[in-house]
């Protein structure tokens, strides 16, 4: 399985699922962490050069699913409320945390204490 996690240095996960610099892929055997690499996000419509889509948000998430397809799991600080709902009916459960650090919310995952906190995703 694979653990999709938005971040912007790697090391910790970001506060905004599409604005991220990219997302950390983790590669999970028997419950542990086999590999790790990291996706340069050139897919989410809030990355692309010149986009406004602040308050713009008729846009499609087809790219962004499309890049995240072989994720079991994605783990974000927040995101959108459309996103969310995206990626949970694409069969890739969404999970907005409280953990701050890649590594700790990994294995919060593993052990099964991950707390997901829809309530704290962005209605735009």
């Amino acid at each position: 399985m694979r653990i999709g996690i938005a971040s912007n240095d790697e090391l910790s996960i970001a506060q905004h699922f599409g604005r991220a610099k990219g997302f950390v892929i983790a590669e999970i055997d028997n419950g542990k962490v086999v590999a790790k690499n990291f996706r340069r996000n050139t897919f989410s419509m809030h990355m692309q050069p010149g986009s406004h889509t602040h308050g713009e948000h008729g846009h499609s998430h087809g790219a962004i699913l499309d890049a995240l397809a072989d994720c079991s799991v994605v783990l974000a600080r927040g995101m959108g409320r459309r996103i969310y709902d995206d990626l949970n009916r694409a069969g890739i459960q969404a999970v907005i945390t409280d953990h701050a650090e890649v590594d700790v919310a990994i294995d919060a995952y593993l052990a099964g204490t991950l707390k997901d906190n829809p309530e704290k995703g962005c209605v735009h």
